[in-house]
């Protein structure tokens, strides 16, 4: 599958779920594709989180994302069922105004009622193309990554450097270094390459040409 020269729409459920999923994947694409990262919920209705807006944006800029390549929503974090039809329509002028080549969504092995909603309305509204699902460790249960992406240190660190500007969550064991990089060996692993962030695959369109 090749990513470069493609437009790749990144959608995630609350700020972090992107870069915990397909951070070192962002980085290693870089500029070689129009990329853009939607969040549909800013956590702002929680006091406890309201840095974390500030917070997304700097992790993504560690990714090398340029600021109009992020946004974040403002649907409610764990009612996301209540606005199905809401999300589902956003979803679909998504696909309009975007026209993405291709979907990377929370994987469908993801119990957390709002990763699954999403998830759900994604499948729905991008009909006919490519759908891959990434992993949030701390939610998805029996996740086995079938498609793999080679990704290199520098990918690694830049991951692991994004998701350190999240302040909020520092005490939290699915931001460890540690477990970010034992991920991603256990994935090149799998690979039979040093680094690798791993997929489920939802829906693979492929298209023939002589």
């Amino acid at each position: 599958m090749i990513f470069h020269g493609k437009k790749l729409l990144f959608l995630g459920a609350h700020p972090d779920d992107i870069e915990l999923g397909c951070g070192a994947l962002i980085h290693n694409i870089g500029n070689k594709s129009q990329m853009l990262c939607v969040t549909l919920s800013d956590n702002q209705k929680n006091p406890l989180l309201k840095n974390v807006v500030d917070e997304h944006y700097r992790s993504m800029a560690a990714l090398g994302l340029p600021r109009e390549s992020v946004i974040l929503r403002d649907f409610t974090t764990r009612l996301f069922h209540d606005s199905r039809q809401d999300i589902l329509e956003y979803f679909l002028k998504l696909r309009k105004d975007f026209q993405p080549d291709l979907i990377f969504v929370h994987s469908k092995q993801d119990i957390h009622q709002d990763h699954n909603t999403m998830t759900e309305e994604a499948l729905r509204a991008f009909r006919g193309i490519t759908v891959l699902g990434f992993d949030v460790v701390r939610s998805s249960y029996n996740f086995f990554p079938h498609f793999l992406v080679e990704v290199n240190e520098a990918d690694v660190n830049a991951k692991v450097t994004a998701l350190a500007q999240y302040e909020t969550y520092a005490d939290k064991y699915y931001f460890q270094a540690e477990l970010l990089r034992a991920t991603m060996i256990r994935h090149g692993t799998l690979a039979e390459c040093s680094f690798a962030e791993g997929f489920d695959i939802l829906r693979i369109v492929g298209r023939y040409s002589l």
